[in-house]
């Protein structure tokens, strides 16, 4: 039993998460951090809780955690992100591609700016830290998650760019762990109603999107950082899979 704790302990690797200053990406942070991962959290204009949170971990277990800010939508910000934390670090063994734009885009008013913000952001940014990091993953074995999207599979009305985006996040995993293997493992996990956004949702919204989920009911960021955690550090045999963690509401609505 204690090889096999050892075997699965996370003690001294590094994981990079994007978007992590708050929100999701926050809670998956912790947990990773949690199960003995040092970690990078990445923001962009959070810089302040991103910072914060850095420092609880450092509290917990000093020089454990790190904040770096960069523009996933900027290639030379991208690659200068993987350079600062594995001369950091000395290695990189976790990319949780995380960070992710959401807005409405209906299609009579939908711009070019959109068009490059949300692809930008929630499916070229993923596939090009990949890329910068792929030599550091390649020589730690290393596992890549990417958080997709319940509406990946199912069009949300008026978000014609982002779910196509997050649609392409989906085959992108499945085709890199196909790619990938067998040195790094690539995974996803879909998550349904787990924080309303943050310009938030009228009560009625809210009611009519429980009602479509079988458990009836919101989940919690800590919902999805536990699905990661499995994916990186309990599922060695597992690549090219996304795990939905929505509460049932995929079966159908």
């Amino acid at each position: 039993m204690a090889d096999a704790d050892t075997a699965k302990s996370l003690a001294g690797r590094w994981a990079l998460v994007t978007g992590a200053g708050k929100r999701i990406g926050a809670s998956i942070a912790e947990q990773l951090h949690d199960a003995g991962a040092n970690v990078a959290i990445h923001y962009f204009s959070s810089s302040e809780p991103a910072e914060a949170l850095a420092a609880t971990l450092n509290g917990k277990r000093p020089r454990s955690a790190i904040a770096v800010g960069a523009d996933l939508l900027d290639p030379s910000a991208r690659d200068a992100l993987v350079e600062t934390v594995t001369t950091h670090a000395g290695r990189l063994d976790v990319l949780v591609n995380n960070a992710s734009s959401f807005y409405a885009t209906p299609l009579e008013s939908i711009s070019e700016q959109q068009w490059d913000d949300l692809i930008g952001c929630n499916l070229k940014a993923p596939l090009f830290l990949c890329q910068a990091a792929l030599p550091h993953l390649k020589a730690a074995n290393g596992v890549v998650v990417n958080i997709v999207d319940v509406h990946a599979q199912r069009p949300l009305r008026d978000h014609p760019i982002y779910g196509a985006a997050k649609a392409g996040l989906a085959m992108l995993t499945r085709s890199l762990a196909k790619d990938l293997g067998p040195d790094i493992r690539v995974n996803g996990v879909s998550p349904g109603a787990i924080l309303w956004p943050e310009g938030g949702l009228e009560e009625r919204v809210r009611d009519s999107i429980i009602r479509q989920i079988p458990m009836r009911r919101q989940g919690e960021p800590e919902d999805i950082a536990s699905a990661v955690l499995f994916l990186v550090r309990d599922a060695p045999y597992v690549t090219g899979q996304i795990i939905a963690v929505d509460g049932g509401r995929s079966v159908g609505w």
